[in-house]
């Protein structure tokens, strides 16, 4: 694995978003969801995330995640992801989320 100094670190923005509507995405090739994401003051954004055989869609309303924000946008079939959705990738492939372990500010910045 390539390291990386702090300062490559600083370069990404981490930030917390409440998962405020899902939605199914059957354009996508895997199993997606849509999602949209308030992040606070930095406003709602929206990504698509292969979640589908951990989490139902009413399991994450109102879940609390963290999501690189300053990606560049990516066209995904007919939508527009707009943030990048982190998990940790289990054996199977499938992706468990990782999320505050409280309630914090939306928007706020991991470091």
């Amino acid at each position: 694995m390539t390291q990386i100094s702090y300062n490559d670190f600083e370069k990404v923005e981490i930030r917390v978003g409440k998962v405020i509507e899902v939605a199914d995405f059957p354009q996508a090739r895997k199993p997606t969801y849509k999602l949209w994401i308030d992040f606070g003051d930095l406003g709602m954004k929206k990504s698509s995330a292969q979640i589908t055989k951990l989490y139902q869609k009413e399991d994450l309303l109102n879940r609390l995640i963290l999501a690189a924000t300053n990606f560049p946008p990516r066209q995904i079939a007919d939508f527009m992801s707009e943030v990048l959705v982190l998990g940790v990738v289990l054996e199977d492939g499938e992706v468990a989320l990782i999320q505050p372990d409280r309630d914090v500010p939306l928007g706020k910045r991991v470091l």
